[in-house]
């Protein structure tokens, strides 16, 4: 009896803050959502309203496509930072990590420098054909600058679990006749795809909810952070903002169960 005391006194903090930064404000949002003119109908009202079920897709598409991206650039870059030593590599891995400390504003208006109106590659192509090339402030530019603050995680999550791969059994492999594209089909990806699968749920639900970065460059689509921002800020549109920003929670909750029932208490300790 004395153990099981001790036991809810221990649990008490966290459920008070669980209790005070997640249920309660779920629970109000959801009352929110259904007190509008629509009433719970406002639920289904995003579902089948063209406007917002367009920026949840794509909201999903573009998280979906970085989270490729970043996969594929940092699978290749943190495999071979982790098994290669050679001169300038601790520098060169500190500047990999560097987007980690700037906030989405900054992102943002880096991708502006680079592939804005005014940015370095307009410059260039006005220069070579005599036409800007401009893509910031659309897909391309969410794409590009998304996939910047998601490349250095998946670097440092890749790396830190190819450290943990036993290279015996590559030379194992290597050694019954196993070809490099076998060896790393048959057992390096395997071992890693734990911490690749935590690492894709992580860079999805990341892309999904980024807010400086969209806030800053998308002028040209409705992402679904844009969305509810201007349901409830521009148009005092408390309901719609509220279910948006459920569906928008829903989402990312889901991407990260899925991961979490793929690959166990393995991609919890990867991300």
């Amino acid at each position: 009896m004395r153990s099981r005391a001790r036991s809810l006194l221990l649990t008490l903090p966290a459920l008070a803050v669980f209790s005070a930064f997640w249920l309660l404000p779920m629970v109000r949002l959801a009352a929110v959502g259904a007190s509008g003119a629509q009433g719970i109908a406002a639920y289904w009202l995003v579902l089948f309203e063209p406007r917002y079920l367009r920026s949840l897709l794509a909201t999903v598409v573009l998280s979906v496509a970085v989270t490729f991206a970043a996969l594929v650039i940092s699978g290749c870059t943190g495999f071979f930072l982790q098994r290669q030593r050679f001169p300038g590599r601790t520098l060169l891995i500190a500047l990999l990590s560097f987007p980690l400390a700037f906030p989405g504003v900054v992102v943002g208006f880096l991708v502006i420098l680079l592939a804005g109106r005014q940015g370095l590659l307009a410059t260039l192509t006005e220069y070579l054909s005599g036409e800007r090339l401009v893509f910031a402030y659309g897909m391309g530019g969410l794409f590009l600058g998304y996939l910047y603050f998601s490349i250095p995680r998946t670097i440092l999550t890749v790396m830190a679990n190819v450290e943990k791969l036993d290279p015996s059994l590559e030379e194992a492999a290597r050694t019954l006749g196993a070809s490099p594209l076998q060896v790393l089909t048959d057992v390096i990806l395997p071992a890693l795809m734990p911490a690749l699968i935590a690492a894709g749920a992580i860079c999805f639900a990341t892309s999904m909810g980024a807010f400086g970065t969209a806030f800053t460059l998308a002028t040209q689509i409705d992402v679904l952070p844009i969305t509810i921002y201007n349901e409830f800020t521009n148009y005092a549109n408390f309901s719609v903002a509220a279910v948006l920003s459920l569906l928008l929670g829903l989402v990312t909750w889901l991407a990260l169960a899925v991961a979490r029932q793929l690959t166990g208490a393995q991609a919890a300790a990867a991300a």
